[in-house]
């Protein structure tokens, strides 16, 4: 027997495979978090005052996590009110603003 042997026969019992869930639980988890999103937009646009989470805004303008990271990091992002000392907020002032400055005019035809 090699030194190695036990340590071998200890991680055979062990599985590695991941959790899989079934197309049915990922359809129902896809639509459970497309209906919190849509709640989610349809509280926040009647509030003219609120302050909106980091996540809440992206949720609210439609975009994923990273590309408001990316949007905010480059400096291309609506002003930002710090929640906390780590926790970032976006107004619902400050998302229209930005949202107006980023607008094209089109050629009307």
């Amino acid at each position: 027997m090699t030194l190695q042997e036990p340590e071998t026969r200890s991680h055979r019992g062990r599985s590695h495979h991941k959790q899989t869930e079934t197309k049915q639980q990922r359809a129902q988890r896809l639509t459970k978090a497309k209906a919190e999103r849509l709640r989610l937009r349809q509280r926040l646009a009647t509030d003219h005052d609120a302050v909106w989470t980091f996540k809440e805004w992206c949720a609210v303008n439609g975009i994923s996590v990273r590309t408001g990271r990316r949007l905010l990091q480059s400096g291309r992002g609506p002003v930002v009110t710090m929640l906390s000392d780590k926790r970032v907020g976006i107004s619902r002032r400050h998302d229209r603003e930005w949202k107006a400055s980023r607008a094209r005019g089109g050629a009307v035809t």
